[in-house]
């Protein structure tokens, strides 16, 4: 009996140390999820705007450019995996990679070869252990992107996109991403990012709205040259905000679990060592009462 209330005791403490560091991640993860979704409402209005000014060059212009063009007898598809650094955010960075498992099976079947790029130690580490050949990798701030890590993103997967078949170059883009919808859903989500399709963050023209005319200067082919980049920046900067947010929100539920089931043990391992206890207090008295009663009995 004493044995196990040493056992559970230990079990205990352990537990409590545990439920300490839990509690811990998810005060940090709700201080951070706060400026997360911040800069993801703050990153809206200027991507509704150059997503409104390429809209508007590609639809008042017969400009055929190279980000809007599909490469035609190119196979090779660009993939860019965005998961998280760090785990203890429950099933976050396994939806990602799922997502992008059967992305990639698709796109395998029929007939292409993927280019893997990968955005976190998680994605990295799964894709490294079962030997995948990853392209490009960036790791180190997956819950706090910056600019400048989409920016050589954006650049390094433009290059790719750009290059000669001949030099390894792809023929699409594809970009896996957690789409942040509220603190108790996010949504994995796949985009086809390149060639690019202006579709998304345009308002529809009413009817009795009149298009406006637009006159380019100098040329819309050098408005689209300038524009395009950014828009993939853009695009390839908010898709790591909202992944961001993502990772927060799954992390400080995930952790608000584990801190609950950390004093559902607690209480279970408490109890069992009161019983131990007490069942080691009877067997005591039974030994005493039984000695007595041998003595009185000699």
């Amino acid at each position: 009996m004493a044995g196990n209330q040493r056992v559970y005791k230990e079990r205990i403490k352990s537990t409590q140390s545990l439920k300490k560091m839990f509690r811990a991640q998810e005060l940090i993860a709700a201080s951070r999820i706060g400026k997360a979704r911040a800069r993801v409402t703050a990153a809206l209005p200027y991507a509704d705007a150059i997503t409104r000014a390429v809209s508007a060059v590609s639809t008042h212009s017969t400009v055929q450019h190279p980000l809007t063009s599909e490469r035609r007898g190119n196979n090779r598809v660009a993939v860019l995996v965005i998961a998280s650094d760090r785990g203890m955010a429950g099933a976050y960075a396994a939806s990602a990679i799922r997502e992008a498992e059967g992305l990639i099976t698709r796109l395998t079947e029929q007939g292409k070869e993927v280019a893997l790029y990968v955005s976190g130690r998680r994605a990295f580490a799964y894709y490294q252990f079962r030997g995948r050949p990853i392209a490009g990798s960036w790791t180190g701030g997956s819950d706090s992107p910056d600019a400048v890590e989409a920016e050589e993103m954006a650049d390094t997967l433009l290059a790719a996109f750009l290059a000669d078949d001949e030099l390894d170059g792809v023929g699409e883009l594809h970009i896996v991403y957690t789409q942040f919808v509220n603190m108790v859903t996010q949504r994995p989500r796949v985009i086809r990012m390149l060639p690019l399709e202006i579709v998304d963050g345009v308002t529809p023209v009413g009817e009795a709205e009149t298009l406006p005319l637009y006159d380019f200067e100098p040329s819309a082919e050098a408005v689209l040259d300038a524009l395009l980049p950014r828009y993939v920046r853009s695009r390839i900067y908010s898709c790591l905000l909202q992944a961001a947010a993502s990772e927060l929100a799954s992390r400080q539920r995930a952790m608000h679990t584990a801190t609950e089931n950390a004093e559902d043990l607690i209480r279970m391992y408490t109890r069992l060592a009161n019983q131990a206890r007490q069942g080691e207090i009877t067997q005591e008295i039974s030994e005493i009462v039984s000695g007595a009663d041998a003595l009185a009995a000699s």
